[in-house]
């Protein structure tokens, strides 16, 4: 039960940062404070989804073909999370 309930969040995790693309059809969401706070949001939880998948995967010994699937797609989300803020840090820094 264990594992099918993790299972469960892993698969939706894999389709929350999709909603951003509605997200941004609206004015409020394209002026500028407001659309770095929701890049940074939706890059924290894709990383959080992340090391979240990849966990349950190696340490909860959750294996099933879903399971990888989610490990697989998450982890690409995390790397490209992870470049967007390096890439904003960067920015910041060099002005």
């Amino acid at each position: 039960m264990k594992n099918k309930i993790i299972t469960a969040i892993s698969t939706i995790m894999l389709f929350v940062p999709w909603t951003i693309l509605p997200l941004r059809t609206f004015d409020w969401a394209l002026e500028s404070p407001v659309a770095e706070i929701m890049v940074y949001s939706y890059a924290t939880f894709m990383i959080f989804s992340g090391i979240f998948s990849i966990l349950s995967y190696t340490k909860g010994k959750v294996k099933s073909k879903l399971m990888q699937v989610c490990v697989a797609i998450n982890s690409i989300y995390a790397i490209g999370a992870i470049a967007i803020i390096a890439m904003s840090i960067t920015t910041l820094i060099n002005g």
